[in-house]
């Protein structure tokens, strides 16, 4: 069995310039934050990042954003930030909103190998631009297509050896979607147990979408 269990800087070691990574979290919640610093030391650039929202200030998405190293953000909430804003109103960030549910069903798309997702949020307003209008038994929907990563930095609140995951409460979020959804996936929890010590009920990501786990995450504390 592959040895999956690394450091941070190992883990994120070949992510380079111009990549596009998920990662999951609600305004940090749920957000691999040793995964995150290990990628600011690397210092990789033009990174296009999709996730719920920009973080907050000093904690999640947000310090990829500080650290300037973000080409485009796709994201539902990112009001929570002024960098987002400035970043946009600069013109050095490109920014693409996309309403909570459907950004979470682009994701499940992409990851169930879906063409896409049907949905009436957005129908007649600025999110309809430039996208496919569908009529279904007289209700009309927009087409979004899947979203798609090279790599997935999430969260677990207990992981096993091979890649097994669980998460605590809200921490859950996004994280299970994006570990289906991206080409390589890295993992930061709390706890690392042996393999088979995770009851198979429990599983929420089997680690078989898992390539690298890293331990040392801080408990999550609100």
């Amino acid at each position: 069995m592959k040895q999956k269990i690394t450091t941070a800087s190992q883990a994120v070691d070949a992510i380079q310039d111009g990549a596009v990574i998920m990662i999951g979290g609600f305004l940090g919640t749920g957000t691999p934050e040793n995964l995150i610093d290990a990628l600011v030391k690397k210092g990789v650039k033009n990174l296009t990042i999709i996730g719920n929202d920009g973080g907050l200030p000093g904690r999640g998405i947000c310090k990829l954003l500080e650290a300037n190293m973000v080409k485009k953000l796709i994201a539902s909430h990112v009001g929570m930030t002024k960098i987002v804003a400035e970043q946009k109103n600069a013109g050095t960030l490109e920014l693409e909103l996309v309403p909570q549910g459907s950004l979470a069903e682009k994701i499940r798309a992409g990851g169930f190998g879906l063409g896409g997702i049907l949905t009436p949020t957005g129908v007649g307003t600025m999110v309809a631009d430039g996208k496919e209008t569908l009529t279904v038994n007289g209700v009309d929907y927009l087409l979004e297509l899947p979203l798609k990563a090279d790599f997935a930095l999430i969260r677990a609140f207990k992981c096993d050896e091979f890649g097994n995951s669980i998460y605590t409460k809200t921490t859950r979020n996004f994280n299970p979607l994006m570990a289906s959804a991206a080409e390589h996936v890295i993992i930061g929890t709390e706890e690392i147990v042996k393999t088979g010590d995770i009851d198979p009920d429990d599983v929420v990501t089997p680690g078989i979408f898992v390539d690298y786990i890293v331990g040392g995450e801080k408990p999550w504390q609100i």
